[in-house]
C-alpha cells in the first residue's frame, strides 16, 4: 500500500475511533472545516435506499430481513457514493473501513479511482473512560456487559485496521480523553492543517 500525500489537492481521511470515542461528532465538524463531505457507513445505507437504485434496493432488502451489509455490498456502495460529484475535492469516512478486509477493499477501490488516502486518523480513548460515557448516554441497552462487548467486537475488527494504517504510514494517533475542541485541535495538528483555517 503506497504512502499518502501523493495526491493533488484536498484531503482523503479515515476516521478510526471505538464506540463513545466522540468520532462521529469530530468527523461532522472536522470534515465541516475542510469543506469535505463526511461520509458514514449509516448515511451511505440510507441514502442508497432513498435514491431506489438497485443497490439501494438490495440493502433495503438485507436491512428488512435484519441482516448486516456484507462485505461485497457495502464496497459497492462505497464506491458509488466516492463517484460523487462532492466528493471531488476529497472526503472524510467515518465508519468504514471496520474490518483489515474492508481496508484492503477501500486500497482496490481507490487506486480504480487513482487516488490515496492521505492519512487514517484514530481517536484513542481508554475502555474504562469509554464505558463511562456509554452509561452517562442513560439508554436502555447501554449496560456495563454490552458496553464491553462492543469494545470486544471493535478490538478484534477494527484493531487490526490501525495496525494496517500504522504500518503504512498513514496513521495519525489522537488522544480523545480531552474536551471537544482540544479533541479537534489535535486532529487538524495531526493532519498539519491550521485548525482556524477554512478549506
Amino acid at each position: 500500500m503506497a504512502a499518502g500525500g501523493e495526491t493533488s489537492g484536498g484531503h482523503r481521511l479515515v476516521l478510526l475511533g471505538p464506540p463513545n470515542s466522540g468520532k462521529g461528532t469530530q468527523a461532522k465538524v472536522v470534515a465541516a472545516r475542510l469543506g469535505i463531505p463526511a461520509v458514514s457507513t449509516g448515511d451511505m445505507l440510507r441514502r442508497a435506499v432513498a435514491e431506489g437504485s438497485a443497490l439501494g434496493k438490495q440493502v433495503e432488502s438485507i436491512l428488512a430481513s435484519g441482516r448486516l451489509v456484507d462485505d461485497d455490498t457495502m464496497a459497492r456502495l462505497v464506491e458509488e457514493r466516492l463517484a460523487g460529484e462532492d466528493t471531488a475535492g476529497g472526503y472524510l469516512l467515518d465508519g468504514y473501513p471496520r474490518t483489515l478486509g474492508q481496508a484492503r477493499t477501500l486500497d482496490r477501490i481507490l487506486e480504480r479511482r487513482g487516488e490515496q488516502l492521505d492519512a487514517a486518523v484514530h481517536i484513542e480513548v481508554p475502555p474504562d473512560e469509554l464505558i463511562r460515557r456509554g452509561l452517562g448516554r442513560g439508554r436502555a441497552d447501554d449496560d456495563e456487559a454490552v458496553l464491553r462487548e462492543r469494545l470486544k467486537v471493535y478490538g478484534e475488527d477494527t484493531e487490526p485496521v490501525v495496525g494496517y494504517y500504522r504500518e503504512s504510514g498513514l496513521l495519525r494517533e489522537v488522544d480523545g480523553h480531552q474536551p471537544i475542541d482540544e479533541v479537534t485541535s489535535r486532529i487538524f495538528a495531526s493532519l498539519g492543517v491550521d485548525s482556524d483555517a477554512e478549506a
